[in-house]
């Protein structure tokens, strides 16, 4: 065998094992190296003016901002949008749904969903074709996909104080599902920390706290789906009094979601 081959086996060979002494680090260490490498992807001038009106964005640094738009463009490149009783899908539609879906994955490397194809609009709450009753969302993860409530979805929008949006609950599930499914990294750190809250809120001393507090709405102790969607809600709604009332949840969501402080402004 020629030197050049014996180099190339053995670059090949540190490459291998790099990745994998890199890998157990990001796990072991929550971070992601690599975040985003490429930011060139950008939207036409008429939804970049709708991208603009999004208040996370416009909080955002323009370096933060160039990468958000290209993940929100790859998003929309990547999504299918259909409206239930409509011909056509709104531009408001295509960039309001994408931006939620990239505030919430905003701290990952995988940020397009891979367990979401397409993304079904209904202008109202709808009957759910599994259980018959009436939804504001529903993620179906066999057939990926998510039909929201627009009317519901604005709303979520519009007051961000309540603790209550509708974009962020429903994409929560779909980053649920995926955790239990992939072993992309950011996948794996969501499962980890998920198992930790699981275990936190066990505690008796805590679960009492969380009895006696009143703080969550009744809603997320249906299961644990609907108590992470909730916990994703309250992260971005109130994230002060979140870290205050329940600071060990509200650190393991930032785990979870490798959000930064200067993104919470």
């Amino acid at each position: 065998m020629a030197p050049y081959a014996f180099a190339a086996v053995g670059i090949g060979f540190l490459l291998f094992f790099g990745h994998l002494i890199l890998r157990k680090l990001q796990r072991s260490n929550d971070f992601v190296w690599n975040r985003q490498f490429v930011s060139y992807k950008r939207l036409p001038l008429s939804r970049k003016r709708i991208l603009q009106t999004y208040p996370f964005f416009q909080k955002l640094s323009p370096k933060y901002q160039k990468q958000f738009e290209h993940r929100v463009a790859s998003f929309i490149k990547d999504k299918k949008f259909k409206h239930r009783h409509k011909p056509i899908v709104t531009d408001a539609q295509l960039v309001y749904t994408s931006a939620v879906a990239c505030r919430l994955s905003f701290g990952r490397r995988s940020y397009l969903f891979p367990m979401l194809d397409t993304i079904l609009f209904f202008e109202q709450a709808f009957q759910s074709p599994t259980n018959e009753a009436m939804h504001k969302g529903e993620y179906n993860p066999r057939a990926k996909v998510l039909a929201l409530s627009w009317e519901d979805f604005l709303r979520g929008m519009a007051v961000d104080d309540d603790n209550f949006h509708l974009g962020l609950h429903e994409f929560m599930h779909v980053m649920h599902f995926e955790s239990e499914r992939s072993t992309d990294i950011d996948a794996v750190r969501f499962h980890k920390y998920h198992q930790l809250i699981l275990r936190h809120i066990m505690d008796p001393a805590v679960r009492e706290r969380l009895d006696n507090a009143s703080y969550f709405r009744d809603y997320a102790f249906t299961n644990q789906y609907e108590f992470m969607a909730v916990l994703g809600e309250y992260f971005f709604e109130s994230p002060a009094d979140f870290n205050q009332q329940f600071p060990v949840l509200f650190s393991y969501m930032k785990k979870i979601l490798l959000f930064k402080d200067e993104w919470m402004s």
